[in-house]
């Protein structure tokens, strides 16, 4: 195995932002752990669905204007580009939040899919589409994230997980190919993972 590019999912990963999504439910009156997006498609076009969206792209706006870089974060993208290795971000959020985020943080990516650009994690579309501009193969990519919805995503796509866990493990960490409580792990990873004896 030889890591030929590297995806991140970006809220909960690269920053940390606060987005407290039992809030963004209440306001929009949807059950205790439902997934959003997922809830607000079934939304028929109306009032509702406007006032649901109007909602989300507040909580998401707050989120973006206090988003902080998680610690290390920089040196790893930095220790990849030097080694020329692809990164990229594929995340649930907007492009507009997204974008925000990153100029905050001062983080660059080549590629950002956000949810604008087609459909959203668990869907694996977004990280085929990646290894398809690469030109790489699923099994040659990593996909890091904190939740269980990267893991799906990446399982579904053939790409090796990363599950980026700071405190404790959740239930679905057996889920992951590999598990991190830190991107000085992750750094220490990708090299045993490239090197000539692996």
């Amino acid at each position: 195995m030889t890591i030929r590019g590297v995806v991140y999912d970006l809220d909960g990963t690269l920053v940390d932002s606060g987005l407290d999504f039992p809030a963004i439910r209440r306001e929009m009156g949807l059950p205790d752990g439902v997934l959003i997006l997922e809830a607000l498609a079934e939304v028929p076009q109306g009032e509702r669905l406007d006032h649901c969206l109007r909602v989300l792209a507040r909580h998401e706006h707050e989120a973006a204007e206090r988003a902080t870089i998680m610690p290390g974060a920089a040196q790893l993208v930095a220790h990849l580009e030097a080694k020329k290795i692809p990164q990229a971000i594929f995340t649930r959020n907007s492009r507009r939040c997204s974008t925000r985020m990153l100029e905050r943080v001062g983080l660059t990516f080549s590629w950002v899919l956000c949810r604008e650009d087609g459909p959203p994690k668990p869907h694996p579309a977004g990280l085929l589409k990646l290894c398809e501009i690469w030109r790489v193969e699923p099994a040659d990519v990593l996909f890091m994230g904190d939740f269980l919805h990267d893991i799906h995503a990446g399982r579904a796509a053939g790409v090796r997980t990363v599950l980026f866990a700071p405190g404790n493990l959740p239930h679905y960490a057996p889920l992951a190919d590999f598990c991190i409580s830190s991107f000085a792990e992750a750094e220490r990873l990708i090299d045993r993972l490239n090197s000539p004896e692996n």
